[in-house]
């Protein structure tokens, strides 16, 4: 089998642990498998370097950040690769570039256009692993480009499909996929397997294990993923397109983000095209927006909510002022102490019970919803910051999800 492995900082955080991975690989390695791996920048790496550069100035050019943070992950690779080597097997480091990933010139968050696969077909067959840089490209102007938070997930995946890998192995700190997080709700249940579009849904909503576009890319190339511990052999989670073990389930799993910040815009003229200019220029300046309400018009205006991440606040801020001035609105607000909690299951489809039981679970708590966004198989409610982990734990009671099944929850 051709095995693609990920570890992140954590995995790698100190030369014991590096030491541990390289001798997982290499166990692997010698049970007939090729191997390629994917690591992240050691812990706490990737803060530092930022945190170093904010030392400098405020405004650090996007372009030298990534040369910058692109550095943690290229002494990942080559201590990982000098472990391997002293355990026998032959291996070779790789940055992006050198492993051919080609991306977007967009730099802090670029996407993955394409990967030269020609390099990793070669070592592979002479018969090494590959220690490939996680979190890191090249664009077409020759500049290194950073995938963003999370992006070495992206990367594994990417990678695993070029070469027609046979798994996709994600090693984090923890065992696997929890119905919610278990720091928040002590009963939170690991999942044996779940599918693409609801571990999709839950990556995009907060929860942290893997990273939404690598989801993305593991389901439109079909690559099974498997998330494990790095710290111990317990089996993990299988991402993958049809899960039976947890077939009867409903609700899979409860999550929450409290990166999150409300944003209205009022009194904007309901006018056609209006929407489109208020989003067309939030886009333009890469400003990913989530949940989207718009009232009901009076005396010819609408009013626009919206949620952000709070990492684009302050930028959404100023650009919301400019919107002001070119859609003719009243004014606009917002509110950082928000977060979001929704429920996630692809059994959702079909049982209109779910939103009833998702509503009156919080409402038994006094939990009031600022606003709401549904999908087949989720739903999402804004609440106060400081309510959001009493609401994961209410809900995660309510759907039953300590249990292997909740087929009947909505009867």
């Amino acid at each position: 089998m051709l095995i693609v492995q990920k570890y992140g900082g954590t995995s790698v955080g100190d030369a014991g642990r590096i030491k541990n991975v390289a001798r997982r690989v290499v166990n692997k390695y010698r049970e007939g498998h090729q191997m390629m791996v994917v690591v992240s920048a050691m812990g706490d790496t990737t803060d530092d370097l930022i945190k170093l550069a904010r030392e400098i100035t405020n405004n650090p050019s996007p372009r030298e950040m990534d040369m910058l943070m692109s550095t943690g992950e290229q002494v990942s690779i080559a201590l990982l690769a000098i472990a391997i080597k002293s355990l026998g097997p032959d291996v070779v480091s790789l940055t992006g570039p050198q492993a051919g990933i080609k991306t977007e010139s967009i730099h802090s968050r670029a996407r993955i256009t394409d990967i030269d696969n020609s390099r990793l077909i070669a070592e592979l067959e002479a018969g090494k692993i590959i220690v490939v840089a996680g979190f890191q490209g090249l664009c077409d102007s020759g500049d290194i480009t950073t995938l963003g938070r999370g992006g070495s997930d992206t990367t594994a995946v990417a990678l695993a499909a070029a070469v027609k890998a046979d798994m996709c192995e994600i090693y984090t700190d923890v065992d696997g996929v929890y119905t919610t997080d278990p720091r928040v709700v002590p009963d939170a249940r690991k999942l044996d397997s779940i599918t693409y579009d609801e571990m999709l849904e839950l990556a995009h909503l907060g929860a942290a294990v893997l990273h939404p576009r690598a989801v993305e890319c593991a389901k439109i190339y079909n690559i099974p993923l498997h998330v494990r511990c790095s710290f111990n052999d317990n089996p993990g989670t299988i991402v993958k397109e049809e899960c039976d073990m947890e077939k009867n389930l409903i609700v899979t799993g409860v999550t929450c983000n409290k990166n999150v910040a409300k944003l209205g815009i009022f009194g904007v003229p309901d006018q056609p095209g209006v929407a489109y200019m208020v989003f067309k220029m939030l886009a333009d300046r890469n400003i990913s927006v989530d949940m989207i309400v718009q009232s009901s018009m009076r005396d010819g205006v609408n009013d626009i909510s919206f949620t952000v991440s709070q990492d684009e606040l302050r930028k959404s801020l100023e650009t919301i002022e400019e919107i002001i001035k070119v859609v003719g609105a009243t004014g606009y607000t917002h509110n950082a102490h928000v977060a979001m909690v929704s429920v996630v299951g692809a059994g959702m489809n079909g049982n209109p019970g779910v939103a009833a039981m998702t509503f009156g679970a919080l409402a038994d708590e006094e939990i009031n919803i600022d606003m709401i966004s549904t999908s087949d198989i989720k739903i999402s409610c804004i609440i106060k910051n400081g309510e959001a982990e009493k609401a994961m734990n209410v809900l995660h009671r309510r759907f039953a999800l300590a249990e292997a099944t909740n087929c009947n929850c909505c009867a």
